[in-house]
């Protein structure tokens, strides 16, 4: 009890410093664009695999030049020795879970294999709880399921915002708790679930890691996070 109202006044002092860091980030981050390139394809040799990743800014490859170095290209790079891939792309910067679910919602039923989720870093940034944003992750999971055939759900973690670079102390570490506390309830919600799988992609971040906006992947986190993923659909 004592340790969260230590929590609950250090949140409160430090909150008009955090406001504060807030508005200037995002005034003075530079605005990358999403990736170019194809947004859906074919691809290699084997067994059937109908692919579909969802989400946000990082779904989108921002940090990325093109959709090759991005997830999706990088992912589909990895799988097609095994199989052949049919892939699609639906994700744009900025969007919340809310968001995500109604561009899905407006889209037609088909069958797909896999879908690889990445969504929570713009709802950590904004004044949603933990057990709101989980209940919006199980109604995004609700739609999959029954828009998508039944599909395997790879939900990627939301990233380790504690050590991106362009976020200043405090809010860097604010912003860092907020993922963690949303990632405890995503996992131990996901760990109940037959068709669900949790996505950690937590490493030590450096900064030549990170896209030049120090918010961002680079095609080289991309690259370790499509391996992950990979790894995951081939066992």
């Amino acid at each position: 009890m004592l340790i969260k109202l230590k929590k609950y006044l250090n949140v409160l002092i430090f909150a008009p410093i955090i406001i504060a860091q807030g508005k200037y980030v995002r005034k003075v981050t530079p605005k990358l664009p999403e990736a170019s390139g194809a947004r859906n394809g074919v691809s290699g040799q084997g067994p059937a695999l109908r692919l579909l990743i969802i989400g946000d800014s990082a779904a989108a490859g921002v940090g990325a030049e093109t959709q090759e170095q991005a997830l999706s290209g990088q992912l589909v790079s990895t799988l097609r020795d095994k199989y052949q891939v049919k892939w699609q792309l639906l994700a744009k910067s900025g969007f919340t879970t809310v968001q995500s679910q109604q561009m899905l919602s407006e889209q037609p039923n088909q069958d797909v294999d896999v879908i690889v989720t990445s969504l929570g870093v713009n709802d950590v940034t904004s004044n949603l709880s933990a057990s709101a944003w989980l209940r919006q992750q199980q109604d995004l999971v609700t739609l999959l399921r029954q828009q998508y055939s039944q599909p395997k759900i790879l939900m990627t973690q939301v990233p380790p915002m504690h050590q991106f670079p362009a976020l200043p102390q405090p809010l860097r570490g604010y912003l860092g708790q907020r993922a963690k506390q949303f990632n405890r309830y995503l996992k131990d919600w996901i760990d109940t679930q037959d068709d669900c799988l949790f996505i950690n992609i937590a490493g030590e971040l450096q900064a030549e890691h990170m896209a030049s906006d120090g918010f961002h992947p680079s095609p080289i986190v991309y690259k370790h996070w499509a391996e992950i993923v990979a790894e995951k659909i081939t066992v």
